[in-house]
C-alpha cells in the first residue's frame, strides 16, 4: 500500500520537485558510504597504514661509516721500575725509586713518562727528597735512532730544576746475524747530551749544582763472543768547573765465563769538593781485570757473578781497586721479570783522607709487559 502511494507521489512530481529529491540523494550518499565502510565496524578489518618511505640513499661519493674499532693513539707496552740504594762507610745514602711507562704510537714510535721518589742523606747535611718528572720520545729517522726527554726535578725545600737528555745512534758497520738470530757483528756510534741537577749527594744538591754533559759512545761487536765499548764525556758546571771523563771496556766470552778489561779516567779543571760537594779529582785513573760467570741456575732464574781486581790512582798515589758484583733475574711469568743485584767497591767516589773507602749498592728492576 505504501509502495503504491510512493509511486503515485513520484509520478505526480513536478520538475522542480525532482530537482530537490535528487539533491537530497546526492548529499546523503557520501554519509551512507562512510557509515557502511567495513573498517568502522571491526577494528581487525581496518586498512593498514601505508608503509613509511624508504630512507634516502647516501650519495655515491660518501662511503658508509666503518665498522672497524677505532685504534687508540697510544698503547701502553711496559712499565719498568728501577730501584737503587747507594751507601758508603762515611754516612752517605742515595736512594732512587723511578718507574718508567712506555707507550707505542700508531706510527711505531714510542713515548715514555718517568717519575719516582729519590732521597739523599749525608752526615752534617740536610736530607733532600726529590720527585723527578720526565717525558720522552723514541723514534727513527732513516738509520738514525733518536731518544729525547725533558722534564723537571721537584725538591722538598729547593727550587725546581729543569732536566733534559738526547741521544742519536747510527750504525757504522751493518749488523750481521746468524741463522739462529744471534748477533755476530755490528758497530754503532752515538752522540749524547745531558743537562740537569748533579745528583751525587745531598750536599751537592743543597748547593744547587747543575751540569751539562755531552760526548760520543762507540760500541763494536767484533765477533760472536768479543765486544768493545768506549765512552767520552765532557762536562760544564754552573760553578765554572769542567770535566773530562772516559771509560773503555773490552769483553770476551768463553761459554758461560766472561773475561774483561776496564779503563776509567776522570779529571777536573779545579778541585771544588770542599766548596761544591762533588768529587772533582784533578787526575783520577782506575784500571782492572774482570772475571765473571753468567748462566741459568734454574729455568726461571738466571744469575751473574763477577769480580774486578786492579789499581786506582788519585793525586799520584796508587791503591788497590777491587769490586764484587752479583745480579739475578727471576722470570715470574711471561710478562713479569725482576732483577736484583748487589755491588761492593772500594773505588773512591769522594775524598777520604787516609781512611779506606767502601761503597755498597743494592739495585733492582721490575719489568711488566702488557
Amino acid at each position: 500500500m505504501k509502495k503504491q502511494i510512493y509511486a503515485k507521489f513520484l509520478l505526480g512530481c513536478q520538475p522542480f520537485q525532482w530537482a530537490v529529491i535528487w539533491s537530497v540523494i546526492i548529499w546523503t550518499l557520501p554519509i551512507v558510504q562512510l557509515q557502511a565502510a567495513p573498517e568502522n565496524f571491526n577494528p581487525d578489518l581496518r586498512i593498514p597504514s601505508p608503509p613509511p618511505p624508504p630512507p634516502p640513499k647516501p650519495p655515491k661519493n660518501i662511503s658508509p661509516p666503518s665498522t672497524q674499532p677505532v685504534k687508540p693513539l697510544a698503547v701502553l707496552e711496559n712499565i719498568q721500575t728501577d730501584f737503587r740504594d747507594d751507601t758508603d762507610n762515611f754516612g752517605l745514602e742515595n736512594l732512587f725509586i723511578e718507574p718508567t711507562a712506555q707507550f707505542r704510537l700508531l706510527n711505531g714510535n714510542h713515548i715514555t713518562f718517568k717519575t719516582g721518589l729519590d732521597h739523599f742523606a749525608q752526615g752534617g747535611v740536610k736530607s733532600i727528597t726529590n720527585i723527578p718528572l720526565q717525558f720522552g720520545w723514541v723514534g727513527k729517522i732513516g738509520d738514525v735512532t733518536l731518544q729525547t726527554a725533558a722534564g723537571v726535578d721537584l725538591f722538598d725545600h729547593l727550587p725546581a730544576a729543569i732536566n733534559l737528555n738526547a741521544k742519536a745512534e747510527t750504525p757504522i758497520l751493518p749488523a750481521k746475524v746468524s741463522k739462529s738470530g744471534q748477533l755476530l757483528s755490528v758497530m754503532t756510534l752515538s752522540a749524547n747530551l745531558e743537562q740537569g741537577p748533579l745528583k751525587s749527594n745531598a750536599r751537592t744538591l743543597n748547593n744547587q749544582i747543575t751540569a751539562w754533559r755531552f760526548g760520543p759512545d762507540l760500541y763494536w761487536q767484533i765477533n760472536r763472543d768479543t765486544s768493545f765499548f768506549s765512552s767520552l764525556r765532557l762536562g760544564s758546571y754552573n760553578d765554572s768547573n769542567s770535566e773530562v771523563q772516559s771509560f773503555s771496556r773490552l769483553e770476551h766470552k768463553l761459554g758461560q765465563f766472561i773475561l774483561a778489561a776496564n779503563l776509567f779516567t776522570w779529571s777536573y779543571e779545579r778541585d771544588l769538593e770542599r766548596k761544591s760537594g762533588y768529587f772533582s779529582p784533578p787526575d783520577f785513573l782506575v784500571y782492572n781485570a774482570e772475571l765473571g760467570w753468567e748462566g741459568d741456575v734454574f729455568k726461571f732464574l738466571r744469575c751473574r757473578l763477577s769480580a774486578n781486581l786492579g789499581q786506582q790512582r788519585l793525586k799520584e798515589k796508587f791503591d788497590n781497586a777491587n769490586s764484587y758484583q752479583t745480579r739475578c733475574t727471576v722470570k715470574l711469568s711471561p710478562n713479569l721479570e725482576a732483577d736484583l743485584g748487589y755491588t761492593f767497591s772500594n773505588v773512591r767516589s769522594h775524598e777520604t783522607g787516609g781512611s779506606g773507602y767502601g761503597g755498597n749498592s743494592l739495585a733492582g728492576q721490575l719489568r711488566v709487559k702488557f
